[in-house]
């Protein structure tokens, strides 16, 4: 990997729910073939895998985070309450789901409390949320800047760092290339969650349906910062998986996920290398 000042490489992670563990599947080939980055940004799920992945950018660590994706269930982020539920509607409370549990899984998760304490870089990307403009955060408390980033509005409560209210990252850029290459990475490597794309009906609750209809928005906005920034810096996405059948709410496939993705992800490095071919397929909305 270049090292020099010009030419930076950085592992952009986008959001997408419970299928952030395809990130890992691709985390976990490129850190057997030993490609690390010079630093990381994150939006979402992408900022919670981004921040545990920092602490250790190597096969050690990507299987640490293997490990807490293989723990996770549902219950462990969307803890689901009739009474949390009720105040929220009622305006009692900005938020249907209360953060706890999602805080205390990336706490646990962490070796480290302060971003600046991470071995590569980490920048998380989250959303101001009376301004709604991009906030980048890369020093501070590493948890805290995780969750707000995966601070879905109305979903999560938002949360204040600095005496900003921050919300999730996907609201002002949820695949946040043009933050990478603000940050000076002339070769940005994106590992995009993918698509539920191979889905027989729409999902049942209305909190599936809102993560499976921003995953929509996050595909068609990389596919946007594909075309503006390829010609501006050396651009490579890994390919997603495709079909896929699980939706970004269920939590019950990471292991076949993880698997999946890096079989995918090993296969296109022995075929392609690193080499920039613009929008994987996968990403162009498509039939099966």
């Amino acid at each position: 990997m270049p090292q020099n000042q010009n030419h930076k490489t950085a592992f952009v992670l986008a959001g997408g729910g419970s299928l952030g563990a395809v990130q890992v599947g691709m985390l976990k080939e490129l850190a057997r073939q030993q490609i690390v980055p010079d630093f990381v940004v994150g939006a979402s799920v992408g900022a919670i895998n981004g921040v545990v992945y920092a602490a250790e950018p190597n096969e050690e660590g990507v299987a640490h985070l293997e490990s807490m994706w293989l723990r996770l269930r549902r219950a462990d982020v969307f803890p689901l309450s009739a009474t949390s539920g009720i105040r929220g509607l009622f305006g009692k409370q900005n938020h249907l789901i209360t953060s706890g549990p999602l805080r205390s899984v990336i706490e646990s998760a962490l070796p480290y409390q302060r971003l600046e304490e991470a071995r590569i870089p980490c920048h998380i990307v989250a959303t101001d949320v009376l301004k709604g403009t991009e906030t980048v955060l890369s020093q501070g408390p590493a948890a805290a800047a995780a969750l707000a980033s995966a601070a879905i509005p109305g979903v999560f409560p938002t949360v204040s760092i600095n005496a900003r209210h921050l919300m999730d990252g996907g609201v002002a850029n949820n695949t946040p290339i043009s933050t990478a290459f603000g940050l000076g990475a002339g070769r940005i490597i994106v590992l995009p969650t993918g698509m539920s794309c191979a889905l027989e009906a729409p999902p049942h609750s209305a909190v599936a349906l809102a993560l499976h209809a921003l995953n929509l928005l996050i595909m068609r906005q990389l596919l946007s910062d594909i075309e503006r920034f390829s010609p501006q810096c050396e651009l490579i996405v890994i390919p997603p998986l495709c079909p896929l059948a699980t939706t970004a709410f269920d939590f019950s496939h990471s292991a076949e996920l993880i698997r999946s993705a890096a079989e995918t992800t090993r296969r296109w490095l022995k075929q392609n290398g690193l080499q920039a071919f613009g929008a994987p397929p996968a990403l162009v909305p498509h039939d099966h």
